[in-house]
């Protein structure tokens, strides 16, 4: 057979349900191969980069791995801002890239560059195909690398000439394998420390909301009462209504949940990556005892000195844990800060639920307004800008991955193409994209997308016709900001000319009804809103004045 219907064959074995992409010359006939495949959908973007947010998102929700095609030079560099950014939030997937014939490989010829050492830096792994027998091997050994935590993106690259090759070579079966679990010791000497600690406290981050991990530690706080802190990536990892759930840190200031982390002794930390919030935000003095629990081991970093170290599975580790806590017949602790804590942060997410103002409307009541109109398994993608922060603080979760939020990488013109994605991976629940004006307008071309596909979709943009969280940040460091503003189309006529639903809400007071609407049409919906962004500035000096309570 040819070698691209071999890569074809490749990837139908190891379950390669969606390949989201922009093809090119140099990758035809793997295009035509992919073509005759009844097992591999083809979704066609606008852009490259869309086709690399589409393929993270797969790999968040599910866990499994969804390919991004691009050819050779600019295809392959347009894919690389999203790639990064699903390797850095730990998301499995397999990017593609066309290249040139390995004739002309070794000199200067039309769009060629190198793009494989170009993906290294933001990959687990990137190789080319020099062989077309090769190609099964290549193929398993990149989608194990993908899917083992902590998963993140492989680059593959089939030069044209190969693909035409014909090979007698067969796909491999894939084999899974068990993640391995930590030693009873280290998880004995782990269970002594949490049972002689006073005020213990869990920080959870984003391991937590993959392989069953969020089950096992719903389980130990049930059991314990120690209250979790999660990350921006870690929302939903405990139900948001439950009495240990401590919201979310992640704010590079000082927030209300700060409280309960300074008067903790020891911090346990589960599927932590410190990209998110560096320990120098919570741990500066070095005090704290810290247990990390993770698949891998600790960074190194001056205010992250673990004592102690359990690497392994995290939810056999939680499981682990548990039984020790049942045979000791349960554990006691003073949790009376954390319990400060969770009424305080509860009042700073309804501060505005009432409000009723007109022309601008608050962040805080957008949020609040959201949340009652989302079910628990329902899906909010935000955006990175001003929004992303307002969202991290008063969007809060039921369940995990319910709440996507790029906090690694943190790319801008995520959101969008994301939820088309979302869209795909479950059609039955409502997905919400939140943007800013700006992040919006970065990937505005994947609205063609979502229509083509007829995607049930909402999308709301917060406009203020600037970038809103450099101002925010520049604001607070210097007490002003260099010239960030811009304009913006006529937002209604954006969404009829691509065909969409479109909504303006200048009152808050309509905003949840509108909401509820544009979640109940069918196809891809827009909701434009003035968003109030004086708030900024106001948050910004409350958390600078936060003392805690004694």
């Amino acid at each position: 057979m040819k070698a691209s219907d071999l890569f074809v064959q490749c990837l139908e074995s190891e379950g390669i349900e969606y390949i989201f992409g922009v093809p090119g010359e140099e990758n035809a006939d793997f295009m035509i191969s992919l073509e005759k495949s009844d097992k591999i959908k083809f979704i066609l973007t606008r852009h490259e980069q869309g086709a690399a947010f589409m393929a993270e998102i797969y790999g968040r929700l599910t866990g499994h791995t969804a390919g991004c095609l691009g050819t050779l030079g600019p295809g392959a560099t347009n894919l690389i801002t999203g790639v990064a950014d699903s390797n850095m939030d730990r998301s499995p997937m397999l990017v593609l890239t066309g290249q040139g014939s390995t004739e002309r490989l070794h000199k200067e010829s039309h769009q060629i560059m190198d793009v494989v050492h170009m993906f290294e830096p933001v990959t687990k792994w990137a190789t080319t195909v020099l062989h077309e027998n090769n190609i099964p091997e290549i193929i398993r050994k990149a989608i194990r690398i993908a899917r083992t935590e902590k998963p993140g993106a492989v680059h593959i690259e089939l030069p044209e000439d190969l693909a035409k090759n014909e090979t007698n070579a067969k796909p491999l079966k894939p084999q899974r394998f068990r993640r391995p679990v930590p030693d009873d010791k280290i998880v004995d000497e782990a269970f002594e420390i949490l049972r002689n600690a006073k005020h213990p406290i869990i920080l959870a981050g984003n391991g937590c909301i993959r392989k069953r991990a969020s089950k096992q530690l719903r389980d130990l706080c049930e059991k314990t009462g120690i209250g979790v802190v999660s990350t921006f990536m870690a929302k939903g990892c405990v139900d948001m209504d439950a009495d240990y759930c401590l919201y979310t840190v992640g704010l590079q200031s000082r927030d209300v949940v700060a409280c309960a982390i300074d008067c903790a002794d020891v911090v346990l930390t589960l599927g932590y990556d410190m990209v998110e919030y560096h320990p120098e935000l919570w741990n500066a003095k070095g005090g704290k005892y810290i247990i990390h629990a993770d698949f891998l081991p600790a960074e190194i970093d001056e205010a992250y000195r673990p004592e102690t170290e359990v690497i392994g599975d995290l939810a056999h580790t939680l499981w682990m844990l548990n039984q020790r806590v049942d045979a000791a017949g349960g554990l006691k602790f003073d949790l009376k800060q954390q319990a400060t804590t969770r009424r305080d942060m509860t009042a700073e997410l309804e501060m505005y639920k009432d409000d009723d103002t007109t022309g601008v409307i608050k962040p805080q009541k957008v949020l609040w307004d959201t949340r009652q109109v989302m079910g628990p398994h329902d899906i909010v993608l935000s955006d990175v800008g001003a929004h992303k922060m307002w969202i991290a603080r008063h969007y809060q979760c039921h369940e995990p991955n319910t709440c996507l939020i790029p906090n690694g990488f943190c790319s801008m013109g995520f959101a969008l193409p994301g939820a088309i994605a979302a869209n795909f991976v479950h059609p039955d629940r409502k997905v919400l994209a939140i943007c800013g004006d700006a992040g919006f307008l970065m990937n505005v071309q994947e609205m063609e997308t979502a229509k083509r596909y007829n995607s049930n979709i909402v999308v709301m943009v917060w406009e203020d016709k600037a970038y809103g969280l450099i101002a925010w940040k520049q604001e607070a460091q210097f007490g002003h900001h260099t010239e960030l503003s811009f304009g913006n189309p006529d937002w209604m006529q954006l969404a009829s000319a691509f065909g969409w639903h479109g909504h303006f809400v200048e009152n808050s007071s309509d905003l949840k009804g509108t909401l509820d609407t544009a979640l109940n049409e069918t196809g891809p919906s827009l909701i434009v809103i003035p968003i109030d962004y004086s708030e900024n500035m106001k948050l910004t000096k409350r958390l600078g004045d936060i003392a805690c309570p004694i």
